[in-house]
């Protein structure tokens, strides 16, 4: 009982420095993002609490009615629940959108806690995603297939294999490589992000060159088309602040455009970066301004 005592519990935006960011230093903590009217929340809910408390004191659960409590969410650039994020030493650290059945509940539980990962694979996928950051992606690459030949359904090495593929514009291989992950973990975070990645990828080459569409902008700053062309280009040459201000222009200008297709593509363009990208955090605290202002 003393494990998992005090484990799940309701915060308010006034209780969540104190529940969330200052607990999550000491263990990771799972914030679930719901509301009563949601259906797929009262699914999610009782799998999440069966984990956390199987977990015996390494997770905590948190959960936050967004009707009542909108800002928190609204910074995140929460859009859609259940959302469940993951927070450690102060960090949104992973997370997952959708009701997930128990087994992906758990392996989540277990990749977040580092339970089924051992000391050296953790240190062989950090030093793959440290290479993939700086650009290296032949060896990132190498040491994904180092992982990936340990364990062929290791998603993380997968995800980080295709994304390893797209920085050198080989979207076919990065599909190829995403193909290999197993079904029941294709709504894995990692595998996620790296699908949005791909995505946004294969926009990028359907767009005109960034220089022209920054003409037609420059020409007239209420073309909507040309200006979400020029985003999807910019964060294709890795210019994402640049690439978000311009859909964040939209957004602004006309939030019903393309059935919200900016605030949409901007959305994606967050799942492609990673929760822990600055462009990330940046475009999530400005489009949380121009929403929930």
């Amino acid at each position: 009982m003393e494990a998992t005592a005090g484990a799940i519990k309701d915060a308010t935006t006034q209780s969540f420095m104190k529940d969330v960011i200052e607990e999550s230093k000491n263990q990771p903590v799972l914030v679930d993002f719901w509301a009563p009217w949601c259906g797929p929340c009262k699914q999610l809910t009782p799998v999440l609490e069966k984990a956390v408390k199987a977990a015996k004191g390494k997770v905590k659960l948190v959960k936050m009615d967004i009707d009542k409590h909108p800002e928190v969410p609204g910074q995140m650039g929460i859009q859609s629940i259940p959302a469940v994020i993951a927070f450690y030493n102060g960090q949104p650290v992973d997370g997952f959108m959708g009701a997930l059945p128990e087994s992906q509940v758990t392996e989540f539980l277990q990749r977040v806690t580092k339970g089924k990962v051992a000391p050296e694979e953790r240190d062989l996928l950090k030093e793959a995603d440290a290479a993939l950051a700086e650009g290296d992606a032949a060896g990132a690459a190498a040491l994904y297939g180092e992982l990936i030949a340990q364990d062929a359904a290791n998603v993380a090495a997968l995800a980080g294999l295709a994304k390893s593929y797209l920085l050198v514009e080989d979207l076919e291989k990065a599909k190829q490589t995403l193909d290999l992950v197993p079904e029941a973990k294709r709504n894995d975070s990692a595998v996620a992000a790296a699908r949005a990645a791909l995505d946004v990828a294969e926009q990028a080459q359907k767009v005109g060159p960034v220089e022209e569409l920054e003409r037609k902008v420059a020409a007239d700053p209420l073309d909507h088309q040309a200006r979400f062309d020029l985003a999807t280009g910019l964060n294709a040459a890795g210019k994402r602040t640049e690439a978000a201000d311009h859909l964040l222009a939209i957004v602004k200008r006309d939030r019903k455009w393309n059935d919200d297709g900016a605030r949409k593509q901007l959305v994606q363009f967050f799942e492609a970066w990673g929760p822990m990208d600055e462009a990330t955090l940046d475009g999530r605290k400005k489009l949380s301004s121009l929403l929930f202002s």
